[in-house]
């Protein structure tokens, strides 16, 4: 090791921090040759957690032995090559399922300890790795999917995107940080990283250096969601293109060194950027990087959510870029085999992953984009979807994952549907629902945001799925996150009670409002009171 551990004299570390202490969590790697050999049963519990570092959590229940894997796409840029790889990897061993999450990865499940090297190999050879994707390390970078094609960015941000991101893998300099860390650069002017949720984020902006207007980056750090969310707080900077490795190794460096490991629910670096405050964050960054000249002038014009649908025009004369809706991001293996096919016909095979769970096509020769839509796949996966399936997200849920507390995905899409039959409406009402309070479906910053939970039911004498309701989250204008309605409703009414919640936004919005708008203009005791009324309609429960 290149650091000293300070942190390893520290009494009152939890248990996380001392079994990291004896075993860092890349040791795995090594490790994971001889169990896919000698099988699961000889992995010891121990080790269970230690998987993360390999983009690796044990399924429900965890003593059947499957492994849900995480990939990372920094940026969310695919080589076809890289595409059919995934897809042949959810094929031959993720009984073909194949979801993109809400940073830019794609997630398997169904994996076994026996499957994983021959995986691990497919993914080196084409330049892909699952390593990193989990665990108490830097994640997989968000970026611009436009990267490179975008009219809408100051730069081209793929580059360094992968240069950022190759220097942490398998970097063990940085394999032992106090917890999960979050990284965004981008240079698109529609927000399209999620800046405000990240733990460190690069935003595009300009300043005149040396007599010339300089493209480069101002630093957010401290955003982050789960139980306890924080918005990113800008420090007063200015970055060059150059220096964004130096810069984002600096951020890490102070995380490291300085986060909290006594607690892990204060573990993320926005605790320690609200404690230190900006001014004092900035202080230390310079200590590591040296001089950096003061905040320029921000180019973040608005906030897109992530969303791409329609046919576009790239900054390359006479290409076209396609976005297209994943329901709730989950595809088939065969689905995704057929767009890297549609991908290499109709364009130049990429295909590129969004934080909204969807996926653009790029590249395509302006000429070849009507003939192309004509395909049948397009018929599910969308380029101009109904307004609620268009604009929902999930997270994994029960199906999959540990933490979760109710199912979501098939639900959320189920919901979804319903709601595109029985509500026509002029905008898109974006609707997040999560299992747990862990937020990987992103539930803060949605309009609408469905929270699972269990609830005791009189009727049915124990505990049943249920969700609450927030509203009014957004990362327009730095950011916003929603707010808790009070009442919880049983999972089978929660369908006819959104329905009536959004008649209500529907017949009382004004022409062209949005769910913001609407959402600033009424308030939320306004929706309070209306929501009171539907549970009194709809819930037996609540009328007794």
């Amino acid at each position: 090791m290149a650091y000293i551990k300070h942190w390893a004299q520290e009494e009152k570390l939890n248990e996380t921090e001392k079994q990291k202490l004896e075993m860092d969590g890349l040791e795995i790697l090594k490790l994971i040759p001889r169990y896919a050999e000698e099988g699961f049963d000889s992995i010891p519990k121990e080790h269970w957690p230690m998987f993360k570092w390999a983009g690796l959590y044990l399924q429900k229940p965890k003593e059947d032995g499957y492994f849900m894997m995480r990939v990372n796409i920094p940026s969310g840029l695919l080589r076809n090559d890289q595409v059919v790889t995934l897809a042949h990897i959810a094929r031959d061993y993720g009984r073909g399922v194949f979801d993109i999450t809400t940073r830019q990865a794609v997630q398997f499940h169904w994996l076994r300890i026996e499957d994983i090297p021959d995986i691990y190999d497919r993914l080196e050879r084409v330049g892909l790795s699952a390593v990193g994707a989990c665990g108490d390390i830097t994640r997989t970078i968000m970026g611009n999917p436009l990267a490179g094609i975008d009219p809408h960015e100051l730069i081209d941000t793929g580059s360094i995107v992968e240069e950022v991101y190759q220097f942490f893998q398998r970097n063990e300099d940085f394999s032992n940080l106090p917890r999960k860390y979050k990284m965004s650069i981008s240079s698109n002017v529609h927000n399209a990283a999620h800046a405000e949720i990240n733990c460190v984020a690069f935003t595009p902006a300009v300043k005149e250096l040396d007599g010339k207007e300089t493209v480069g980056f101002h630093l957010k750090v401290g955003g982050g969601l789960s139980a306890r969310p924080y918005l990113a707080q800008q420090l007063d900077v200015f970055i060059t293109p150059e220096r964004v490795k130096e810069v984002a190794i600096a951020v890490t460096t102070l995380f490291r060194d300085y986060g909290y490991r006594v607690k892990r629910t204060r573990a993320r670096l926005k605790f320690l950027v609200a404690d230190w405050g900006p001014e004092t964050f900035k202080e230390k960054l310079v200590e590591l990087t040296g001089p950096l000249p003061s905040r320029g002038e921000d180019r973040l014009e608005d906030w897109n959510a992530g969303y791409f649908y329609g046919v576009h025009p790239q900054k390359q004369p006479g290409l076209s870029y396609v976005g297209l809706n994943v329901p709730v991001g989950r595809l088939d293996a065969e689905e995704v085999l057929e767009l890297a096919r549609i991908s290499t016909e109709y364009g130049n095979g990429e295909i590129r992953t969004c934080n909204s769970q969807n996926l653009i096509i790029p590249n395509v020769p302006d000429g070849k984009v009507e003939t192309m839509l004509q395909e049948k796949l397009f018929r599910r996966i969308q380029v101009e979807p109904p307004h609620f399936i268009g604009y929902s997200v999930s997270c994994t849920g029960i199906e999959y994952c540990n933490l979760a507390l109710v199912e979501t995905k098939e639900r959320m899409r189920v919901i979804a549907e319903y709601l595109d039959e029985e509500v026509s409406i002029d905008v898109p009402v974006r609707i997040h629902m999560v299992g747990c309070p862990n937020s990987c479906g992103q539930r803060q910053i949605a309009d609408i945001g469905l929270q699972g939970i269990k609830m005791k039911s009189r009727e049915k004498k124990g505990l049943v799925e249920a969700f609450e309701i927030y509203v009014g989250g957004t990362l327009q204008e730095g950011g916003r996150f929603n707010e808790k309605l009070k009442g919880k409703i049983e999972a089978p009414f929660l369908a006819p009670v959104l329905r009536e919640f959004l008649l209500h936004f529907k017949e009382n919005k004004q022409p062209g409002e949005n769910f913001q708008d609407f959402y600033n203009r009424v308030g939320r005791d306004s929706l309070q009171q209306v929501l009171d009324g539907i549970l009194v309609d709809v819930l037996p429960s609540a009328a007794s």
